[in-house]
């Protein structure tokens, strides 16, 4: 027997009581996240999942096989990479799509050689462990490759074509989810205001159309995604620079990271100058998916959690709150505004004042860490004012995916109302999303968080979209 969210009790209050998909009432000008990301508490709580774009749908997977290359590559090839960040939207309705690339791609894009192995992940043949490596490495640049990758009709890459590649995805992607004053694809027409202004300019009014082929199931994923907005804002992302550095020493992933922090306290002046590389290669891959239209960006620090709060505080955070710098001075194709800015870093609740002070605007959370606790003991961001709570991102266990629904339906409950000691709230996992997850639940946990009967109806009667 099934709970649904018309039972749940605490779903409907926490995440908003409207039921979005069928709304008529007029469109709010600012998506749900991004009211989140300001600090407000939108009317439905904001939900978007960590590796939503991935091996979890067999959508993605078909597109793999057809493809045939590295995903190395995949990542520079504008029109696979688009409609793999769009999947997820057009499924589960989610809040936000996440750009479909990797953080080792931006080494990719300076002339790094870096692969992807089955079964390890990121390798590097010839990692950086002392100060000659350094200088050789940090003499790459941005953009710079002789040869970043291979494009889809199999010729090669250098870093110029492949940044022009990835700023087309992206706008690609904006294309269907649409902008302030440019309904997204499948969207209801401009109100009579906004038609009137625009015959004022002289500009026809815009009415976005749906994409050729697009099934009506994924169309109304759009329209779910969308909630009272008339668009959904994309979502870029990068790498902390010790997450980068982490696979440079090492040259794969690694349990302790013992060459990174070696080269931390061996050689500080070619750490510094690895670390500021770093810094700046991962902020200049995420101002540049900003200027071609995402809306906000996400660092990720997967392995900061190995240190200890004061190598964190001294080596770590100055270079990470450098990357957020770079990111920041971007302006957002797509809002005219920089771009609100996420952090996170697993197992990292001992470094939550650490990474506070880097000056995010919103710090999201592991499953290890209290929710509630976190948003406390964070308090106002270093450019808030007043006293207050600062919001957070967070963080159902991943594990839960596979639960019974009434265990899974309780721990979405239960992450609701933790976020509620914030001044607001983004649900999501407190890492990514499992290959193995059944895609149909994760659309059921969208509709939970919002609040939505006519939404979990969807979820339960499965996809019928293209594959």
């Amino acid at each position: 027997m099934t709970t649904s969210v018309q039972n749940s009790g605490g779903a409907g209050r926490a995440g908003g009581s409207a039921d979005f998909a069928g709304a008529n009432t007029p469109p709010t000008r600012r998506p749900a996240l991004l009211e989140a990301l300001a600090g407000q508490r939108p009317a439905r709580t904001p939900v978007w999942f960590m590796r939503q774009a991935g091996r979890s749908l067999p959508e993605y997977r078909a597109l793999r096989e057809r493809a045939g290359a590295p995903m190395l590559d995949v990542c520079l090839w504008p029109q696979q990479a688009a409609r793999a960040t769009l999947q997820p939207v057009r499924r589960h309705g989610v809040d936000a799509a996440v750009f479909f690339s990797d953080i080792m791609v931006p080494l990719r894009l300076a002339g790094v050689s870096v692969r992807i192995e089955a079964g390890t992940g990121p390798v590097l043949d010839t990692p950086v462990r002392d100060s000659a490596g350094v200088r050789r490495l940090t003499a790459h640049r941005f953009g710079d490759a002789d040869r970043a990758g291979t494009g889809p009709d199999g010729g090669a890459l250098d870093g110029a074509a492949a940044v022009n590649a990835i700023q087309a995805a992206v706008q690609a992607v904006v294309a269907e989810l649409g902008s302030p004053g440019q309904p997204g694809a499948g969207a209801r027409p401009p109100q009579q205001a906004d038609r009137a202004h625009s015959h004022q300019r002289g500009e026809p009014p815009r009415m976005p159309a749906a994409p050729v082929g697009l099934s009506a199931r994924a169309q109304a994923g759009l329209a779910h995604s969308r909630g009272t907005s008339d668009w959904t804002p994309l979502l870029g992302f990068g790498g902390a620079p010790f997450t980068l550095v982490a696979y440079l020493t090492e040259g794969r992933p690694s349990r302790d990271h013992l060459a990174a922090r070696t080269l931390m306290h061996a050689d500080p002046s070619a750490w510094e100058s690895l670390m500021t590389w770093a810094a700046h290669l991962t902020g200049q891959f995420m101002a540049a998916q900003v200027r071609a239209g995402a809306a906000a960006v996400q660092l990720f620090d997967s392995w900061a959690g190995a240190l200890p709060a004061a190598d964190y505080r001294e080596k770590v955070a100055p270079y990470s709150a450098l990357a957020l710098d770079v990111v920041r001075d971007a302006v957002s194709a797509t809002t005219g505004v920089a771009a609100p800015t996420i952090h996170f870093a697993t197992r990292a609740s001992h470094l939550l004042p650490e990474l506070h002070r880097t000056g995010a605007d919103i710090l999201g959370v592991d499953e290890c860490t209290d929710l509630a606790r976190a948003a406390t003991a964070l308090g106002a961001g270093p450019r808030d004012d007043g006293a207050g709570t600062r919001p957070v991102q967070g963080n159902l266990d991943p594990a839960l995916l596979g639960a019974p629904w009434p265990t899974l339906a309780r721990a979405v409950d239960a992450c609701l109302e933790a976020g509620r000691a914030a001044s607001a709230h983004v649900f999501n996992l407190g890492h990514g999303v499992p290959p193995s997850t059944d895609p149909d639940v994760l659309t059921r946990v969208v509709a939970r968080v919002h609040g939505s009967q006519e939404w979990e109806r969807t979820a339960l009667a499965g996809w019928d979209g293209e594959a």
